[in-house]
């Protein structure tokens, strides 16, 4: 599953002290806009209505409970200011204004006939205004108080006060940006300073993944990040002392592999020439000597094989394994291997003609003689062998049509020593020959590789450069085959 992508940790440091100055500043900033707002808008706001109060105390006592526009438009001078004009209501009729009477909003005139001082902020025209209204009441000596119809309002503009709202939301935005910008600072300085040590591990990591067993790092303060240096420093020499232990003694294993097959060849030869003597005068010995005779010949055979086994396997482990390279003829080259063991009756081949490529005969042969050997052995019949080729690759391909390989078996096929059943013979084979051929296969930069064919059977598929290069430009001096 492909994974989701993130941010990187600079991205999300980042973005967090970005989003903790925003939500701060907003919280802070917001804060002290509102309350600032609210405190200019309440002292214009308790100002105006004080004013309005004092100015109404000078009407008093009214000169008529039934005023007409020249009462209105006296009381309307009354109450205008240099701050302020006023509209003086009484039933239908109303004082001069520049202002429409329509626009104070029908609460206020119902608040204000019901015999209350009351104000309201309103938009008119995008233009700010607060709007006292109040009720002029009559009083008379011995009578209840009642009121007199007459209702004053006065219009005050609040255009400076919200220049200074706007000036104060200004400021608050500055406030904020400032602070994204000193947090995003903060940031990358933290980020700097987590990330640098951060990064030296990554790189020292990766190092001692590719092999760099003596990468260490600098240890710095005494901080959480140290500890970590200093246990992947303790970690690195672990894993070092035990490479080298591990090292140390798959050399002594390769070398003693390598010196006992060499030790072996020897009295080996002397062995091969008498099973040869034992298996000709075989036939001619009693039963019992024989079979013995026999016996001994096919296990010298087989000892001799494994030797050459572990000799071929000792020059891969060593380095000491080079191609004779030599333009061959792919598809005449299958049918000698399949000539020089009598198997041309028993393999099906598909070999179209004129399929060259630069190789190394004997080692392919080695390849597809496992290969072949193989199939006929432990699969069933047909066997075939089919070669295809495009202008960089040849793809030579073995297969039966037996069972197959069990899921379990098929990752460890190459596998040195491996066999697929345990009930199988001793002499039924080393266990190196799959992991000689895919090392040979190897040694050319190909490939081996088996499936199970979906119509039953293993596949093999043998994959090569049709110009192999030697990389050590060494000339092979031969070996078994």
């Amino acid at each position: 599953m492909t994974p989701r992508p993130s941010l990187g940790l600079r991205a999300r440091l980042l973005f967090a002290f970005a989003l903790l100055c925003v939500v701060t500043a907003a919280a802070v900033a917001g804060g002290m806009y509102v309350q600032a707002r609210n405190d200019i808008l309440q002292r214009t706001q308790d100002a105006a209505v004080q004013a309005m109060r004092s100015r109404l105390e000078t009407l008093f006592p009214l000169r008529s409970a039934a005023p007409g526009p020249a009462e209105l438009d006296e009381i309307d001078r009354t109450m205008t200011d240099q701050n302020s004009f006023a509209v003086v209501v009484y039933h239908e009729t109303h004082s001069p204004t520049p202002l429409d009477p329509g626009v104070i909003p029908p609460q206020l005139r119902r608040a204000v006939a019901g015999g209350q001082i009351a104000w309201q902020r309103v938009v008119v025209r995008d233009h700010p205004i607060l709007i006292i209204g109040a009720p002029l009441l009559i009083a008379e000596r011995d009578q209840p108080t009642r009121a007199s119809g007459i209702e004053v309002y006065t219009v005050r503009s609040l255009h400076p006060e919200q220049r200074s709202i706007d000036r104060l939301a200004a400021r608050a935005w500055l406030i904020g940006g400032a602070a994204l910008t000193f947090a995003v600072v903060l940031a990358l300085l933290a980020t700097r300073g987590v990330l640098r040590p951060v990064r030296r591990l990554g790189r020292a990591a990766r190092l001692l993944g590719e092999g760099e067993l003596g990468t260490r790092i600098e240890v710095r303060g005494s901080d959480e990040l140290a500890d970590v240096a200093r246990t992947f420093n303790n970690t690195a020499v672990e894993l070092e002392r035990h490479v080298k232990q591990l090292r140390a003694m798959e050399a002594d294993a390769r070398r003693f592999v390598a010196d006992v097959s060499h030790e072996l060849r020897t009295p080996l030869a002397a062995l091969a020439a008498v099973a040869d003597v034992l298996d000709e005068e075989a036939a001619a010995l009693p039963e019992p000597a024989g079979r013995a005779a026999r016996l001994v010949s096919q296990e010298t055979l087989n000892l001799t094989a494994l030797v050459n086994d572990l000799i071929e396997i000792s020059r891969f482990d060593s380095g000491g394994a080079a191609l004779a390279l030599n333009e061959v003829d792919v598809a005449e080259l299958v049918r000698a291997t399949l000539r020089a063991r009598g198997w041309p009756e028993r393999v099906h081949t598909e070999l179209p003609p004129a399929v060259t490529a630069r190789l190394d005969p004997r080692r392919v042969d080695v390849i597809l003689a496992n290969l072949i050997g193989n199939a006929l052995r432990h699969g069933e019949p047909p066997v075939s062998v089919r070669l295809s080729a495009d202008p960089h690759w040849i793809v030579v391909e073995v297969r039966d049509h037996g069972p197959g390989l069990d899921d379990a078996v098929l990752p460890h096929v190459f596998d040195r020593f491996y066999k697929a059943s345990a009930a199988r013979a001793r002499s039924e084979g080393s266990g190196l020959g799959l992991a000689i051929a895919r090392e040979n296969a190897r040694l050319h930069r190909g490939d081996l590789t088996v499936t199970n064919a979906p119509d039953g059977g293993a596949a093999f598929t043998l994959r090569l450069p049709r110009r192999a290069h030697d990389p050590d430009g060494q000339i092979d001096t031969g070996g078994p085959a």
